[in-house]
């Protein structure tokens, strides 16, 4: 599954403003909830329980925050870069400048943890890393986001 399938044009954000963790998650909850049509409430709840489990800071200032909602029809992503580096708990330590949500059906069973892990992969990426937080418009970010797989350095 190409991240262009999970990921709108949209659903980039270039610059979020952020403070703190819970700020950054209901900022992201709001505007995927716009994007997707499910309530941004749900979306919150949904993403705060799954951080109570563990971070999902993942280390190198990138964090993966995600759940899965019985009133989502497919999968969907939202991609985020932080104005201000924000403490998310992470594996590292470090803090967190980029981020992306992913939202899956109930059903999804297999394709989340799949979407999960073809994110997780792009953002090992150290080019990858690199052009998404020096690049500032959300055109060239999508680019980025979404053929980073098919040519990785």
């Amino acid at each position: 599954m190409p991240l262009s399938d999970l990921l709108a044009q949209e659903a980039v954000l270039p610059s979020l403003k952020g403070g703190v963790k819970k700020q950054v998650l209901q900022e992201l909850a709001e505007r995927a909830a716009e994007i997707s049509g499910l309530d941004a409430r749900e979306l919150f709840e949904t993403l705060l329980q799954r951080e109570r489990l563990g971070s999902t800071g993942i280390g190198r200032g990138i964090a993966i925050p995600h759940g899965k909602m019985p009133k989502a029809s497919r999968l969907f992503g939202l991609f985020a870069r932080l104005e201000k580096p924000v403490d998310f708990g992470s594996i590292d330590g470090e803090a967190v400048d980029l981020v992306f949500l992913l939202i899956a059906p109930e059903s999804a069973g297999a394709d989340h943890l799949k979407a999960l892990a073809r994110v997780a992969r792009m953002l090992r990426e150290p080019s990858t890393i690199q052009a998404l937080r020096t690049t500032r418009d959300p055109s060239a970010l999508f680019a980025v986001l979404t053929q980073s797989h098919s040519h990785a350095a």
